[in-house]
């Protein structure tokens, strides 16, 4: 438990010190997570434009796994730096088979994500 606080700490320190970069973000989320969302439409996974401050599971429209939909999670900066760098770990049983390691692409993912979102 304490190397995996550790190791979310030093992600977390990683990316403010990157310099989050929503254009990057916007390149890399256009590469990798396209496939399965969109800003506004849902598709394998639920649509992200105002994920930030919503609640997991809580996207209309979109059938959630069970265990996402009863998570009591919010959906900023740091929840998603969690889920994006190992989904399994945050929120056991939920359906999303992709993870990103690198805490730089997971930061400018992010911050562009918060841009859309109107944050």
């Amino acid at each position: 438990m304490r190397n995996r606080l550790a190791c979310l700490l030093l992600s977390a320190i990683a990316g403010v010190a990157h310099g989050a970069d929503a254009q990057r973000g916007k390149t890399l989320y256009d590469s990798r997570c396209i496939g399965c969302h969109s800003l506004d439409a849902n598709r394998v996974g639920p649509a992200h434009r105002g994920v930030f401050g919503r609640r997991a599971g809580a996207a209309k429209e979109f059938d959630y796994s069970p265990a996402l939909r009863n998570a009591r999670l919010v959906w900023d900066a740091r929840t998603l730096d969690r889920w994006l760098a190992d989904p399994e770990q945050l929120v056991p049983g939920q359906r999303m088979g992709y993870s990103v390691a690198e805490a730089a692409d997971r930061a400018d993912l992010i911050a562009y994500l918060r841009e859309q979102s109107g944050r």
